[in-house]
């Protein structure tokens, strides 16, 4: 069974603790460090090589989402996964282009948490229903300006990993489908990010929505 590694970023002594605590448990999941500040996350990613990164907003010496953006510069194919109380339009958008992948509220990871990084680990997002609805509102809101159509520069492939992607779908499973390998569908991905501009599949499946590339209702 393979073991992947998980680097947690919060501040708060009893919150880190619970968390802690629920990924020790998982048989999956090996803690390679638990950290309360920006300074102490850099320093960590810097002596580990993480497969995910749980991380705070709200931080003592910073913002999470600069330990994220620095997290997916290190290790372009590390997995994120913010954990947090900040539920507002400006922290759910910084955190997801900055690479962030999922993104839970605090009150829903207590439970959650493990199934939520295996979730993310395997190519999915897991998303707290409050900022499920928001960003649905989100794009709504965006398709209602009508923007000027603008020219796909994804392959067919490429649109329909992305399709896949905004399905749920993980890599196993896309590689699965379209007979491919899986470092085949990560290649697609990072692809597909550097067409659009984006660091993280949500950003990608918001991006293309809006940009009338996919069409979540297919």
């Amino acid at each position: 069974m393979k073991l992947y590694h998980a680097l947690l970023l919060e501040d708060e002594k009893p919150t880190r603790y619970l968390l802690s605590k629920a990924i020790k448990i998982h048989p999956e999941l090996r803690l390679t460090a638990a950290v309360g500040s920006c300074e102490a996350a850099m320093a960590a990613l810097q002596e580990h090589k993480p497969d995910i990164l749980i991380s705070d907003l709200g931080l003592p010496d910073g913002h999470g989402v600069k330990v994220i953006a620095q997290a997916k510069q290190l290790y372009p194919e590390i997995e994120i996964l913010v954990v947090t109380m900040f539920d507002d339009e400006e922290s759910v958008v910084n955190a997801l282009e900055a690479g962030a992948s999922s993104y839970l509220l605090k009150k829903q990871a207590f439970e959650e948490l493990g199934d939520a990084v295996m979730s993310t680990l395997r190519g999915e997002s897991a998303i707290s229903p409050e900022i499920a609805r928001y960003l649905i509102k989100r794009f709504k809101k965006q398709d209602e300006q009508h923007a000027p159509p603008v020219k796909n520069p994804l392959t067919t492939r490429e649109n329909e990993v992305l399709r896949f992607i905004a399905k749920g779908y993980s890599y196993d499973e896309i590689a699965e489908t379209f007979s491919l390998s899986t470092n085949t569908v990560r290649a697609h991905i990072r692809n597909i990010y550097r067409k659009l501009s984006v660091s993280s599949r949500s950003e990608a499946v918001f991006e293309a929505t809006h940009l009338g590339f996919i069409d979540l209702k297919e």
